[in-house]
């Protein structure tokens, strides 16, 4: 098979589409043949050198894809060779073919192309679970969403609005910005041009940022507040007022999805399948999806996530 390898640590035409070993199902794993996967922000870290993935996940990038079981191991449940399926992956999506845990993967919702769905598994089992799992966002509850035009951030705007609960979203162009507005976010600022701790307040908030906001967004965390780090690109080290975080009955959780074990991302998965996908085939939550590139030219993807223009998903498509 071929897949797309990581020749060495730079920039994105280190990515290369060579002939690779062909792959066989463990047990209790399916084989996937691979329809098309999506670019995420840990994809660039990882062909950057600061994100490399678990022991025992593939070394190729890539972590959701959407395909057809070709093949199943031993101990598989709910799978069988010929099921239109999508999957949360530790690796290994930019490729024609992938091995993952059966508990990792999801049959294809209603109303979705086969294509289509590759662009849900990381963005949904990201936000269910910190969002919904860890934070526990209410139908009374505001929801504050930085990045709001990534993939992630499209699809917390989408299912919290789905929920009932009130988004605030930010982003860093007009364009962006009313982009949000149609997928349903209340209120929008841009990060550019406000300060959003001057205008928000918020019972969850969602942060990509890391270091760089803490203190902003514990400042825009109402009492009893819930905020949910899940990325660093505003650096890993800060200074925290506890006193603030005190008086505000406040909680900090940090989380990643990539490393927890095969259980806990089965119960993730489990969750969206029941939660998540009767949205999806209403049509209440859609992928949002900028462009597709063929799965052989990943380099120009990472090229298009690196610019920052894009609004929800890139697509890798065989």
């Amino acid at each position: 098979m071929r897949a797309i390898v990581i020749s060495k640590i730079g920039a994105p035409e280190v990515l290369e589409w060579r002939e690779v070993p062909d792959l066989r199902p463990g047990r209790g794993e399916v084989l996937i043949d691979v329809a098309a996967s999506a670019v995420n922000r840990a994809d660039v870290l990882q062909r950057l050198g600061f994100y490399n993935p678990p022991p025992g996940d593939s070394e190729y990038p890539g972590l959701e894809c959407s395909g057809v079981v070709a093949e199943v191991g031993a101990d598989v449940e709910h799978f069988q060779v010929g099921d239109r399926v999508c999957a949360l992956l530790g690796g290994g999506g930019y490729a024609e073919q992938v091995t993952v845990p059966w508990q990792q993967v999801m049959p294809v919702p209603d109303n979705v192309s086969l294509t289509e769905a590759a662009a849900l598994p990381e963005v949904v089992c990201t936000v269910w679970s910190n969002v919904f799992m860890t934070a526990r966002l209410r139908r009374s509850d505001t929801l504050l969403v930085h990045g709001g035009a990534s993939g992630v951030g499209t699809m917390a705007i989408q299912l919290a609005k789905a929920f009932g609960s009130r988004v605030i979203a930010t982003a860093g162009t007009p364009e962006k910005l009313e982009r949000l507005r149609e997928l349903g976010a209340d209120e929008v600022i841009n990060y550019r041009e406000e300060d959003f701790a001057e205008k928000a307040e918020a019972d969850v908030i969602l942060d990509i940022m890391g270091a760089k906001y803490l203190s902003r967004n514990i400042k825009a965390l109402r009492t009893g507040g819930r905020l949910v780090i899940i990325g660093l690109q505003g650096g890993i080290s800060a200074e925290l007022d506890l006193r603030m975080l005190l008086n505000k009955r406040a909680a900090v959780h940090g989380t990643t999805l990539r490393s927890r074990p095969t259980d806990e991302k089965g119960v993730i998965v489990r969750g969206v399948v029941d939660n998540v996908w009767p949205l999806v085939s209403a049509g209440a939550v859609r992928p949002v999806i900028y462009a597709e590139v063929p799965l052989a030219e990943a380099a120009r993807a990472h090229e298009m996530l690196d610019s920052g223009e894009h609004v929800g998903k890139i697509l890798l498509v065989r």
